[in-house]
């Protein structure tokens, strides 16, 4: 039985005298980024993700139809905050999805928690939505900060970059990169030998790059993000960084980087992801569905809209109703089981654990077809990558788990 007819098995459940689904539809929405910086990681293709969860189990639970509809957030908390409320208030959406961008999410956090309606985050990285502001129906799927410095970092030092130079991005953001990184460097055995931060939006890192080359370091960290990530790996390409024996490490990387970069560019770059398209059979076919209808492989944030989406469905199917609270516990309660998640299961503070993978960008010649890019290095067991329950702040967490 393939994974296609398990899904349906799986949601061919009778359906209860009692169940219950307000307005007689389960419905969701994608907040997302449509056109902005990180439209090609999340975007159309989170919305094609939920959409192919809706569709894998005949488009209805419990007998009611799915609708899902998507709204752009611009990256402004304020206009997400306000497309969250009207759609809690006056168009009756049950969950909302995907939310890139972590002060957006933070601002989506309060209405959901005041209506008492789900929210499943995969875009936002912030460790906030299960630590500090953690809600009941907050559900964390994908990633966060904690995952993605302390999976790269501490899974280079052990693959053998044991001596580093960190490129920081010269704002809060890139700070909090380099402290959470050089901290697990040296938890780890490593050393860091030098950093360097750069002005924001740097066209020229030229002399940064060539600081990080003289230090000697085996790994050059890139504690930054988007245009300045690219930028930066784009420039130790032309430098012959990698060439010359020196790995990159982006602390903050997707698949659609590595695409736009070019493998010549970005070969040699470790990364943690939560998923990969190219792991097997099953996730090859999802994603060639996928790609069908975007014309690109999915993102780690794509996989993850498409796991979240399908677990909230499973968990209203187990419920017998779309009441906020009842599937959240179920959310809680039921295994996570998709073609992207090994070993997932959702913690008491919303945050789903999950195997995540340390992954190597492939040299040209060692790629054998279109958007056949990562090597993956080692498996990263969850502990690993999530934040410590004993040292959580979230008031989900019961007192005798810390």
């Amino acid at each position: 039985m393939n994974w296609i007819a398990r899904a349906l098995l799986l949601f061919a459940l009778p359906v209860a005298a009692q169940a219950q689904v307000g307005g007689d539809v389960v419905k969701l929405g994608v907040l997302t980024d449509m056109a902005g910086v990180t439209a090609d990681i999340t975007g159309k293709g989170s919305l094609v993700a939920a959409e192919m969860a809706a569709d894998e189990i005949g488009g209805q639970v419990l007998g009611k139809p799915i609708q899902i509809i998507s709204a752009d957030h611009q990256h402004k908390a304020d206009v997400g905050s306000a497309i969250a409320r009207r759609w809690f208030d006056v168009e009756d959406v049950d969950a909302i999805v995907d939310v890139p961008n972590s002060g957006v999410a933070l601002a989506v956090q309060g209405p959901a928690r005041e209506k008492k309606r789900i929210v499943l985050y995969s875009g936002p990285g912030t460790t906030a939505l299960t630590n500090e502001q953690c809600s009941p129906y907050g559900f964390h799927w994908t990633y966060d900060t904690y995952a993605v410095s302390h999976g790269t970092a501490s899974a280079v030092v052990k693959a053998g970059g044991s001596t580093w130079f960190i490129l920081a991005s010269d704002y809060a953001f890139g700070h909090q990169l380099q402290q959470d990184a050089t901290s697990v460097i040296n938890a780890s055995g490593g050393k860091v030998l030098g950093a360097a931060r750069h002005p924001l939006n740097t066209p020229d890192f030229s002399s940064f790059l060539l600081s990080a080359q003289s230090s000697g370091a085996k790994v050059i960290g890139l504690a930054n993000a988007g245009n300045d990530t690219v930028n930066a790996m784009r420039q130790a390409g032309e430098f012959g960084l990698t060439q010359g024996g020196q790995s990159l490490a982006a602390l903050i990387l997707f698949l659609q980087d590595v695409h736009a970069l070019g493998l010549k560019d970005a070969q040699g770059t470790y990364l943690t992801t939560a998923s990969y398209w190219d792991m097997n059979e099953a996730t090859r076919a999802w994603s060639k569905t996928f790609f069908a209808k975007t014309g690109m492989m999915p993102s780690m944030l794509h996989a993850g809209v498409y796991g979240a989406v399908r677990h909230y469905l499973k968990a209203i199917a187990s419920a017998g109703t779309d009441d906020a609270d009842k599937v959240a516990a179920a959310m809680k309660a039921l295994p996570v089981e998709d073609i992207f998640s090994e070993d997932a299961r959702v913690r008491e503070d919303g945050r789903v654990t999950r195997t995540m993978y340390l992954v190597r960008v492939k040299k040209p010649s060692d790629s054998k077809y279109p958007w056949d890019y990562f090597e993956i290095v080692r498996k990263i067991p969850p502990e690993e990558t999530v934040w410590p329950l004993a040292e959580s702040k979230c008031p989900l967490v019961k007192a005798s788990s810390r």
